[in-house]
């Protein structure tokens, strides 16, 4: 297998668990509904980011560990649940009592949340390092694109970058989605219905993810 073989491949790979509904999806789709465009291109750089991360460490074989220790890989995996509950927790709670901020429900519709980017963008990191699935997916699946006489670990970062631009790319196409939908339906009402989706997605995956095995 070639380097241009090894590439093309994974490529497939990576789209189709990319495009498949999952955290990351929910996350920059709810930002760019409730916050506006910049904050979900923080939150989705913020979740490449952490993919990138863990495409490093599998690639050392840093992140060999959680295959490795099961007291690590359980250690991580209830940080990661108690993170992904609280966090889907708070998205319920404050679309429960949010308000529109004016009389007007079409003024307050078009007026998206305020805030830091950088919080936005911890967000998407936090979700993606607390998710101990993602290092095992890559330490099971770089090895296998690796193509003979190639340095594993120069591989294994550019698969990783692959995954990332595969990934900015659907990125892309949620926020201008959500985008069209938000102008469509109203921001407003748009933002509570995502909040509470994300919300219980969040919590769903994080109470998963607490309760199951390896």
């Amino acid at each position: 297998m070639t380097i241009g073989q090894a590439l093309l491949s994974f490529s497939v790979v990576a789209a189709l668990l990319t495009v498949i509904p999952g955290l990351d999806t929910a996350l920059v789709l709810r930002a760019a509904v409730s916050r506006g465009r910049g904050h979900a291109v923080a939150a989705a750089l913020g979740v490449g980011a952490g993919c990138l991360a863990w495409g490093v460490a599998a690639a050392v074989g840093a992140s060999a560990l959680l295959v490795a220790s099961e007291t690590a890989y359980r250690l991580l995996t209830l940080a990661g649940a108690v993170y992904l509950v609280g966090l889907g927790a708070h998205l319920l709670w404050t679309s429960l009592r949010r308000r529109p901020a004016s009389d007007d429900p079409l003024e307050a519709a078009d007026v998206p949340e305020r805030g830091s980017l950088w919080v936005s963008w911890l967000t998407g990191l936090g979700t993606n390092i607390l998710n101990p699935k993602i290092g095992v997916f890559y330490v099971a699946t770089i090895p296998q694109f690796i193509p003979e006489g190639t340095s594993p670990l120069l591989m294994g970062i550019l698969l990783a970058v692959v995954h990332n631009l595969i990934g900015m790319a659907w990125f892309a196409f949620v926020i201008a989605g959500a985008g069209f939908m938000a102008r469509t339906l109203g921001r407003s009402r748009f933002a509570r219905v995502a909040d509470r989706v994300t919300g219980v997605v969040l919590v769903g995956f994080g109470l998963r993810l607490a309760l199951q095995h390896r």
